[in-house]
């Protein structure tokens, strides 16, 4: 982690978590984040398996499974408790992923593209937080912040912008994602 005391971006407020109890909150907002977007994966994939999107869904939703099963071994290996809505998000991000995918394909393609966009600031703040000291867990998710990036590349590739009122979707989706961020910090 990195010293507050030394020049650096990273500069924490009064308050705020610092060294271990820092890392841990990262562990457990990722983990839940990771969690959350499986599920979205799986709403999608009850109303879109069998269209033309499902093959590219279900490889999306593979990638967010990796880095769930890479943050579920995190809390076990350094005794993170992980956050108390889980059951919340299990239910809400099933319901993001299926009234996405209700609304259409480009409304679910639209929904993957406001949630990296969430997830690429968040992983990018996190990575300019960590120091040798946190080398591993700094690559992890530098290297999850690009398979991030490359699913929001895929979502556009596959004409989320055409998504009804795209613009209000997109934003409601990113401050739910953010709401959701905040909270996993804390609860």
């Amino acid at each position: 982690m990195k010293d507050p005391d030394k020049r650096s971006k990273y500069r924490p407020l009064p308050g705020e978590p610092v060294g271990e109890k820092l890392v841990h909150e990262m562990i457990r907002v990722n983990q839940a984040g990771e969690f959350g977007a499986v599920r979205i994966y799986a709403g999608q994939l009850a109303v879109l398996d069998d269209s033309e999107d499902g093959p590219v869904l279900r490889e999306m939703a593979t990638g967010e499974q990796k880095h769930l099963d890479k943050f579920n071994d995190l809390i076990v290996q350094r005794g993170v408790r992980p956050t108390l809505m889980s059951p919340v998000w299990h239910v809400g991000g099933f319901a993001l992923g299926a009234v996405t995918a209700l609304m259409g394909r480009e409304a679910a393609m639209a929904c993957t593209v406001a949630i990296e966009e969430v997830i690429d600031e968040h992983y990018a703040e996190q990575a300019a937080t960590l120091d040798d000291d946190e080398a591993d867990l700094k690559q992890m998710i530098e290297e999850f912040r690009a398979d991030e990036l490359e699913h929001r590349d895929i979502a556009l590739a596959h004409n989320a912008e055409a998504a009804s009122a795209y613009p209000l979707l997109k934003r409601a989706v990113k401050d739910i994602s953010r709401t959701a961020i905040w909270i996993s910090k804390r609860i």
